[in-house]
């Protein structure tokens, strides 16, 4: 079937409830970010990255396991220092190596970066600036400096007071907004951590950290066993912990308030920067069904407060994520059942991105990437008259070195330079068509590189542009090619 194609203006918001996804930490390798959206079937608001910066330590720049893999530790932060993979950048870094490589891919994809970022703070402010000056080409993304602040178990903690750990974040804000404006700060304390209290946790300490930040954060897990890999968590353990739903979402509810208080009423955005429930502490089944119970609270919510959570994580050595790592082979993950739990989250309407169609545009046209949250790209109603066999969109010359993301019947498909023709059956597989509709493709387009291109434009940092000459070909069939005569009859 032939269609006369036409195509629409498209803006891509916020959803009512972000989502995010932490890929890789202490506990798991990066995983490419194809193989994560054909699972799930459609990307993330953003991807959360984990590293490490102790530039002045022995052993650096080697991850400190590998660095001291001789030493005796009975806890995962036993090490010198943080045993994350080390960032690369910084003052006289390598931006062809970890984590750029994996910020690229994210961005290639259609999400934005959240880079977690624990730092000695001893460093000089020439190692902070270039840190910042490294972010610069990433576009709207957000760093989390230092996490989990209020703890005791990274080695920043080990090395200055919390009162000197507030102002280190304070002044590596600063440094941000005037070297990487495009770059928002995320401040991850323990806020209320029991309902009877008013005060976040070392409130006089971070009160001023609490005001100068972009966002507010707490990590908060449902179930944790934090003694993991070195014991095994059992009734009567010391090493983990089983909260219920309700507290961990009404601690997190009490934090955001407090932070509000704290900066005269005035809110900022909100959001868990890590979330999960602990499969070592639950079993599989419940830690399924927890993080269902807290997503089905938020949504029965009638206060506006929340912007979103990152899920910990993708693919975990332990039983913290999506998928166990194959002990086999770590390149392969094995999926748990809260990631068809998760599936079913990410592609409810309170958690996707709002998609709102403009009026009829006229080739050429210039799509705008600002972001998960803020870009503009081109809406083309397509007919069906049944359930499709062949669904597939083409690329000749002219569009061939396009990057883009395209949804159809809520299944999201990337399309790399290069790359002529994209299938999209599988958007079909699991919600086949009942009869006859319409249907709309929308199309995206990010930074083909995964960076903004520094062109002179005053908004190059936050924006990307891609021109699109005309409407791609899309080829859709309803009845097999061939097909045999006892075929036709069933």
């Amino acid at each position: 079937m032939e269609q006369n194609l036409k195509a629409y203006g498209l803006h891509m918001g916020p959803a009512r409830c972000a989502l995010d996804l932490s890929d890789g930490s202490e506990r798991g390798l990066y995983v490419n970010q194809d193989y994560i959206l054909n699972k799930l079937g459609r990307p993330h608001r953003a991807i959360n990255l984990m590293y490490c910066y102790y530039p002045l330590d022995k052993g650096w720049p080697q991850r400190v396991s590998e660095a001291f893999a001789d030493q005796e530790v009975s806890f995962a932060w036993d090490y010198p220092y943080d045993d994350y993979f080390t960032y690369k950048g910084g003052l006289n870094g390598n931006l062809q190596d970890e984590p750029f490589t994996f910020m690229r891919d994210v961005r290639r994809h259609g999400q934005d970066v959240i880079l977690t970022l624990t730092i000695d703070p001893n460093v000089s402010d020439e190692h902070l600036i270039a840190i910042a000056k490294d972010l610069r080409t990433f576009g709207r993304m957000q760093i989390r400096i230092n996490h989990e602040a209020t703890g005791d178990w990274f080695s920043f903690t080990k090395r200055a007071s919390y009162q000197e750990i507030a102002d280190f974040y304070v002044r590596f804000h600063k440094i941000i907004k005037e070297y990487a404006p495009n770059v928002d700060t995320i401040l991850c304390i323990g806020g209320i951590e029991d309902e009877s209290e008013t005060k976040i946790t070392m409130e006089d300490e971070f009160k001023e950290a609490v005001k100068a930040t972009d966002i507010w954060s707490v990590d908060k897990y449902m179930a944790l066993h934090w003694g993991w890999p070195y014991d095994v968590a059992e009734p009567g353990g010391t090493s983990h912990k089983l909260y219920t739903v309700e507290s961990i979402y009404n601690l997190t509810k009490l934090s955001y308030k407090r932070f509000k208080e704290l900066n005269g009423g005035v809110r900022k955005p909100m959001v868990m920067s890590e979330f999960n429930a602990d499969g070592d502490v639950t079993g599989p089944y419940n830690q399924a069904k927890m993080v269902k119970d807290f997503c089905d609270m938020l949504k029965a919510d009638e206060e506006d407060w929340f912007t979103g959570f990152t899920f910990y994580q993708f693919r975990d050595d332990g039983r913290l994520g999506l998928e166990i790592t194959d002990p086999n082979n770590s390149e392969v993950g094995i999926e748990q059942p809260e990631l068809g739990v998760y599936k079913e989250i990410l592609h409810d309407d309170y958690f996707k991105p709002a998609m709102e169609e403009k009026e009829e545009v006229t080739f050429p046209v210039t799509l705008r990437w600002g972001g998960a949250e803020d870009a503009t790209g081109l809406c083309i109603p397509l007919h069906f008259d049944s359930n499709p066999v062949f669904a597939e969109v083409n690329f000749d010359e002219e569009l061939i070195d396009l990057n883009l993301m395209m949804e159809l019947n809520g299944r999201w498909f990337y399309k790399a330079p290069g790359v002529e023709t994209i299938d999209m059956m599988s958007a079909f597989f699991e919600k086949p068509l009942d009869d006859a509709c319409d249907l709309a493709l929308n199309i995206v387009a990010p930074p083909a590189t995964g960076e903004n291109r520094e062109d002179g434009g005053d908004d190059w940092m936050e924006n990307s542009y891609t021109v699109i000459k005309k409407v791609p070909d899309v080829r859709l069939r309803f009845v097999p090619t061939e097909v045999t005569e006892e075929v036709s009859q069933l």
